[in-house]
């Protein structure tokens, strides 16, 4: 599988063989709608929020004596029945969402998101993205290159989720310039998340190389360190195994104190 890559004016400038174990998985409809709908939960923070009958001011008189008044017994005028008083199984904004997201399964679920955005041509490789000062119009401009590409014709469309931009490294002058397009999000390829791929139409990895190195990388890096960690116990057990010393047991002992004093 190879893709072309592109420099900053819209220009071919090479290719770029595209790795399998990310580009090429088949779409999995229900690993992303789980990973996507635990992510967006995890991500809430409730506001909404109910005072208890323990938490609203007053109500600690008991309204009227138990017996012979004829009225029904209370003992608190905050109660829930009462006009004024706490709300029962109301909502509070200490009630936690979050959900837990194995990191293979949300990996997964990311690779199948780039496939289908790659097979549906809405992902651009590009070379290296400069410029000299943070300058809102530069970055404009470098839009209306891409837009020469074909399937990135609406890139510099006012909607709010245009283009999503990683790279391979941090450039303050590159997020400042596109900081000011509301339509655009630039972001480190180290963020990349499955929510901000499926938000936005188009997506722009800047230094193809790095990047695709770094994805591979969440795939290859456990399995190597899992490959080490594995030998290195094996390699500590080996090593006990070695230095292990039996005691004698008494009767040896004392046959040998015999022998000894014979």
């Amino acid at each position: 599988m190879e893709t072309t890559i592109y420099n900053q004016s819209g220009k071919e400038s090479g290719k770029l063989k595209l790795p399998e174990s990310v580009f090429g998985l088949p779409w999995n409809g229900d690993l992303v709608h789980q990973v996507v709908t635990s992510i967006e939960t995890s991500q809430r923070t409730p506001v909404a929020h109910t005072r208890t009958r323990g938490e609203v001011r007053g109500g600690g008189k008991k309204p009227w004596q138990q017996k012979g008044t004829g009225r029904a017994r209370h003992g608190s005028t905050r109660s829930p029945i009462w006009v004024g008083g706490g709300v029962a199984h109301g909502p509070r904004n200490d009630k936690n969402f979050s959900r837990k997201i194995n990191k293979k399964a949300k990996v997964k679920a990311l690779f199948t998101i780039l496939s289908r955005k790659n097979k549906e041509g809405e992902v651009l490789f590009t070379e290296s993205l400069s410029i000299s000062e943070p300058k809102t119009r530069v970055a404009v401009e470098t839009l209306s290159n891409f837009s020469k590409i074909k399937g990135f014709e609406n890139v510099l469309r006012k909607n709010n989720n245009s283009a999503y931009i990683v790279s391979d490294e941090t450039n303050k002058n590159l997020s400042k310039s596109f900081s000011n397009l509301s339509n655009i999000k630039f972001d480190n390829v180290r963020n990349i998340n499955p929510v901000d791929v499926l938000s936005y139409k188009h997506l722009i990895i800047v230094g193809a190389e790095n990047s695709l190195a770094f994805l591979l990388s969440k795939l290859e890096g456990k399995a190597a360190k899992k490959a080490e960690t594995k030998s290195a116990e094996i390699k500590e057990t080996k090593g006990k195994a070695k230095t292990v010393k039996t005691k004698p047991t008494k009767k040896v002992a004392a046959k040998k104190a015999k022998t000894a004093t014979k």
